[in-house]
């Protein structure tokens, strides 16, 4: 199994009553694990916990080995993981190339020796070969995503996370990058990918993991069902 969660996180709000999250699941360690659910439900929250952006109180452990306990926190930047926000996140003074170097340098700096990718075979993968020379305000919405995704890569990561990375395109836009977002099942990498829209789900999910939790209360619980897609 791939990720071992049992973490609990406690918001305040302006009317004293905290906004309550339990995260208790094990995902598996092959393809793609979609994690769905209405908007305020904790999916966002729930990924930031598993990358160690956001501090929750429990235990959490990725292929036996601890990331959080009661006396142990693995910082993220020492955690062999991708992460892909939702406006890609690249660096603007710096072209495509210099980006992808950049997450190839942090590969370096972590405790653990990182699983081996062929930097040429994604960048293949997601098309992005003749957007080198460009900085990131010369890219299509796709194409930063597109990016974002091999910097990531580029880091040489063991697990990735993708925090609904359509969401911010237009429709063109989101079927330019379907196939390429498909594509990634050919690399031998669990793929933690927070959504809500359905045709995203359909074509892209392994696993589906539903958080059961209006955001609107004051007080909510985060309640995770699995299950295979056919």
């Amino acid at each position: 199994m791939t990720i071992e969660a049992n973490l609990e996180l406690s918001y305040p709000t302006p009317k004293g009553l905290p906004l309550e999250f339990k995260f208790e699941i094990t995902l598996p360690s092959h393809g793609i694990t979609v994690v769905t659910g209405p908007s305020g439900a904790g999916k966002t929250t729930f990924l930031r916990c598993l990358a160690g952006l956001t501090r929750a109180k429990g235990f959490l452990s990725f292929n036996g080995s601890v990331w959080q306990d009661g006396q142990t926190f693995v910082p993220t930047h020492l955690r062999p993981l991708g992460y892909v926000f939702q406006e890609g996140a690249l660096f603007p003074h710096l072209t495509v190339k210099a980006n992808l170097e950049f997450g190839a340098k942090r590969a370096k700096k972590r405790v653990k020796n990182p699983k081996t990718i062929d930097l040429n075979h994604f960048i293949e993968i997601l098309g992005i070969g003749h957007l080198m020379t460009r900085k990131p305000d010369y890219l299509s919405g796709g194409e930063r995503q597109r990016a974002a995704l091999a910097r990531a890569l580029a880091s040489r990561p063991e697990i990735l996370f993708l925090d609904e990375p359509l969401s911010a395109l237009d429709q063109e836009r989101k079927n330019e990058i379907m196939p390429y977002l498909m594509s990634l099942k050919e690399l031998d990498l669990p793929i933690v990918y927070v959504c809500h829209a359905q045709d995203e789900i359909e074509q892209l999910a392994g696993t589906l993991v539903r958080v059961e939790g209006p955001g609107v209360p004051l007080s909510a619980s985060a309640r995770f069902s699995t299950g295979r897609m056919p």
